[in-house]
Order: structure tokens, then C-alpha cells, then sequence
């Protein structure tokens, strides 16, 4: 252990100025691959990219930075997910967001579970909690 610490205090020091590692992709197992793509495309207005497998069971979708959010459909998905293991998408409006979300009808939470409720941080950041067609958590901040 000892030796992990130093390992990673000399690759700090000696790579301070540029990070050596950045996000590539986030991969979400889900159930039904054209309703999970419907909600990510059509409530979290994300743009899908070229796909690598074409397969029909993966979706590539844009989520910034150049990082991508792969849809892997399977049958094997858990049964119970908990809020603690969630995607955060940061929005440069989220007023506007929630406005949708309520005109919708689609329901959203703040971190407690109290329903059509939002968060506030103590650094500011506000934040609801929503979930995809198959039970996974997404935190929607406005930490853009």
C-alpha cells in the first residue's frame, strides 16, 4: 500500500500540469434498448453518435467532453438499484429542465426522495434525481 501511495505522489508531481487519464465512455445496462434510447435521447436531449458494434443491442450517445454514454441492452439487469450509484448530468438550464419535467408529467426527487423537491447543496449546486426506463438514477445538477 505503501508503495501504491508513493507510485501515485510521483505521477502527481511529475504530471501536475496534464491530467493522463480522461473519461471515455459510461456504459448503462438496460432492458430495452429503444425505450432507454428514447429517454436519453428525448428527455436528456442527447445527440446518439456512430455506434462500433451494429448489432442492435448497443446505443453511443454524446454526453461532452469527449466522453459518450454506451446503452448495452441485456436481460440480465439487477433488480434493485440504489440512488448512491447514479449518472450526473450538469445543465446549463435547469429551471428549464424542471419546467419540462412538470409539464411532462415525469416525476423527479430531491436526494431524500421527497418527490417534485429540489436539493441545494452547501456549495449552491442544486440538484433533483430522476430515473431511466429501468430504475437507474440520474442526478440532474446545475453545476454547468
Amino acid at each position: 500500500m505503501k508503495n501504491l501511495f508513493l507510485l501515485i505522489c510521483f505521477f502527481v508531481m511529475t504530471n501536475a500540469t496534464q491530467a493522463q487519464i480522461k473519461t471515455n465512455h459510461i456504459a448503462v445496462h438496460v432492458s430495452d434498448l429503444k425505450k432507454s434510447s428514447d429517454f436519453y435521447e428525448q428527455l436528456l436531449n442527447l445527440t446518439e453518435i456512430e455506434e462500433p458494434f451494429k448489432d442492435g443491442l448497443h446505443a453511443w450517445y454524446d454526453i461532452g467532453g469527449g466522453a459518450a454514454l454506451h446503452l448495452i441492452e441485456a436481460t440480465d439487469r439487477p433488480g434493485q438499484i440504489s440512488k448512491t450509484n447514479h449518472l450526473c448530468f450538469s445543465m446549463v438550464d435547469m429551471d428549464g429542465f424542471i419546467s419540462r419535467l412538470k409539464s411532462s408529467g415525469y416525476p423527479f426527487e430531491d436526494w431524500p426522495g421527497e418527490k417534485g423537491k429540489i436539493t441545494t447543496r452547501p456549495d449552491g449546486v442544486r440538484q433533483i434525481y430522476i430515473q431511466d426506463p429501468d430504475g437507474y438514477w440520474l442526478e440532474i445538477n446545475d453545476d454547468y
